[in-house]
């Protein structure tokens, strides 16, 4: 239960401050994982350290966590539980990726496409440059679609499995395939274990995020048609996972995700996700963030209940 009040700390914290960019432990995450980069990304066996990248990361980030938590604890419960729900909260980025998301709707609804290419670049790899309104729309619609799961219910799922460590951990492999997890010459091999390990972690909660978020949002006859198109179309993307968060936002706007997209100025054709049964408009993006915050407090709640269930057990 010390884990579910420090999780109600770490998203009243999320709500009240948002990302707290300047001391953020992902960004020393970020350095570390470069240094390796810089020193054991060149010669031969780039897979084998590049898998030992990703596990020395990953296991450092834990024991420090795990470390600081422990001795909030042994001091005294509302420290530990307040220290637990700091580091948790440096693992979800809700009130973030709202944001994000509203620095691109914001010069759209003023017609300034040109602001509103340059703010999607920061969120997505995509090229912007010359991407069209419908185009700006899709593009920040799939990125709340799949980082609802990859930053925030996926480390609030192993913050209530395993507290405030354990969801450090996950952030810090979910950091190292950001970083490293590129399908081009120099990541392809240094890059696998954490692409791979990354996936393992989110299999769980991507599936999850995208049940609970058509659950909660769709009834009757209209929730049936949902989870048909989830079925059908979430195996379509890519990636194991990010499909599924995408697959369910697009049945609930009505929307068509995916096609072609730009990479450096490399081509990408992407199956299309969901059905075009309304037209891509700017709404759309203030839409999947009322969908992404809705169930996040219903995941919320689900693993309240659950964990207090346990507790009473």
């Amino acid at each position: 239960m010390t884990h579910v009040l420090a999780i109600l700390i770490a998203l009243m914290l999320d709500r009240l401050f948002g990302d707290p960019a300047r001391i953020h432990p992902v960004r020393w995450i970020g350095t570390l994982i470069a240094f390796c980069d810089q020193r054991l990304n060149r010669g031969r066996r780039k897979k084998e350290k590049g898998m030992l990248t990703v596990l020395f990361v990953a296991f450092l980030s834990f024991f420090i966590s795990f470390s600081v938590i422990s001795v909030s604890y042994h001091v005294a419960t509302w420290l530990g539980v307040f220290v637990e729900g700091v580091v948790i909260f440096t693992t979800i980025a809700a009130k973030s990726l709202k944001e994000a998301a509203y620095d691109v709707l914001s010069p759209l609804e003023r017609g300034d496409l040109s602001l509103a290419r340059e703010k999607l670049s920061m969120i997505v790899g995509r090229d912007t440059e010359r991407l069209t309104e419908q185009e700006i729309v899709r593009a920040c619609v799939e990125t709340v679609a799949e980082n609802t799961s990859d930053g925030v219910t996926a480390p609030l799922f192993y913050a209530f499995l395993g507290g405030g460590a354990l969801s450090m951990l996950y952030r810090a492999v979910n950091t190292c395939d950001s970083m490293l997890g590129h399908k081009n010459e120099r990541y392809r091999q240094f890059g696998w274990a954490s692409a791979r390990l990354d996936d393992v972690l989110n299999y769980i909660p991507a599936r999850l995020t995208a049940l609970v978020m058509i659950s909660i949002h769709a009834h009757g006859r209209a929730r049936i048609e949902a989870f048909r198109l989830l079925f059908r179309d979430a195996c379509k993307h890519p990636s194991p996972n990010s499909g599924w968060g995408e697959a369910a936002m697009a049945a609930l706007l009505r929307i068509q995700l995916g096609g072609i997209n730009t990479y450096q100025g490399v081509i990408s054709v992407r199956p299309t996700i969901g059905e075009a049964r309304e037209p891509l408009k700017k709404e759309h993006i203030r839409q999947a963030v009322a969908v992404m915050e809705r169930t996040v407090t219903a995941f919320t709640i689900g693993g309240i209940v659950i964990a207090m269930a346990c507790a009473w057990s």
